[in-house]
């Protein structure tokens, strides 16, 4: 019989746990497109208290609610600038210019650059008619394709009050944001008081099956509740996927500390044979490198081939997520497996050279 995988490709993998099923099959629900699902609307109402705003939508993704977020804060032709190595720059299918019809100005926000208001500062557009108009500005935290790396709450106030400053929004991609809080001690609401608006994922490490949730100013979620019609997210009985994440805010937030803690244990295991982009992993993201140039693509397959999945990060790099499907006996297990593939692959081309 196949050994079952060990999937470390993200923490989107997870499954509901069985006392998570059961808060699911027995949720109290109404049809939310009429505002009456119970159920969502506490799960709604605890979501912005929690990050000390006026309110908050369940949306499918996080995807849509940052795109949501777009489309209520800007108009068409309007700019927005971010993070160059930004989810919403790489994951999100081109979404801006269909939905919003927002141009992206992607630059080294979060990535390299040392001082972001600097940054900024480069980026903003002159008041003259024939550029695009500068909107707003949109941070990631924690930063996928920066190995989870938390963006300080220093730089968030910073970027806040340079953003008000100015007269534009801020919008946070806190899909993980739930990992920089509970690994600094910040709570959510200090995080998110810069913000405009914040989307926070549920079926990331909390490990609800589906469901994110923006939160902002109350003019600005009734803007964002049409939007999610119009874009087909009025699912109805919500509250059989808002139980999930009632659940998981009870028992699945200082969880987090474990995969972080995993995290680093793993970076630490493979630190002799791999680069780790940060080391140690701030959070539950490990982004890593072969430091004997084997291809990370041949890689990946030979770690499949083993069942122990892993995803592509930017350039070369390979990224481990750790969740709550990962134990210390996986994670023993994942170490081990990319120390003995990795060390055949370098042997084989170590041999073809001196063949060569």
């Amino acid at each position: 019989m196949r050994n079952e995988s060990i999937d470390l490709r993200s923490d989107t993998v997870t499954t509901p746990t069985e006392p998570m099923r059961r808060a699911m099959a027995f949720a109290d629900v109404g049809d939310d497109v009429f505002g009456e699902d119970p159920t969502t609307n506490l799960l709604e109402e605890r979501i912005a208290t929690l990050l000390g705003k006026e309110s908050a939508l369940f949306v499918p993704s996080g995807t849509m609610g940052n795109q949501l977020a777009l489309a209520v804060q800007a108009a068409a032709g309007d700019e927005v600038i971010l993070d160059s190595e930004s989810h919403i720059v790489h994951y999100e299918t081109g979404a801006p210019s269909l939905i919003s019809r927002v141009q992206l100005r992607p630059i080294p926000l979060q990535s390299a650059a040392d001082d972001p208001i600097a940054a900024l500062e480069e980026a903003v557009r002159p008041p003259q008619y024939y550029y695009p108009r500068t909107r707003g500005v949109c941070i990631e935290n924690t930063h996928n394709r920066l190995s989870g790396a938390i963006l300080s709450l220093e730089t968030v106030r910073a970027i806040g009050a340079w953003c008000r400053q100015h007269g534009f929004f801020l919008h946070c991609d806190g899909a993980r944001l739930w990992n920089a809080s509970v690994a600094t001690g910040i709570s959510l609401a200090d995080y998110a008081a810069p913000c405009t608006t914040v989307m926070v994922c549920l079926s990331k490490g909390l490990g609800a099956p589906v469901g994110s949730l923006l939160v902002g100013p109350r003019d600005l979620i009734v803007a964002a509740r049409r939007w999610r019609k119009m874009l087909g997210g009025g699912m109805r009985q919500t509250g059989i996927l808002a139980a999930a994440g009632l659940y998981a805010l009870d028992h699945h937030i200082e969880r987090l500390a474990d995969d972080h803690a995993r995290a680093r244990r793993f970076a630490e295991a493979i630190a002799d044979d791999f680069e780790i982009m940060l080391d140690p992993p701030p959070t539950n993201i490990v982004l890593f490198r072969s430091r004997r140039r084997v291809s990370s693509a041949l890689l990946m397959t030979a770690l499949a081939e083993r069942d122990i999945l892993v995803s592509p990060g930017p350039s070369d790099w390979l990224r481990a997520v750790f969740h709550l499907g990962i134990d210390d006996d996986r994670l023993l297990v994942a170490a081990t497996t990319m120390l003995r593939v990795h060390s055949e692959l370098a042997g084989r081309a170590t041999t073809v050279l001196e063949r060569q």
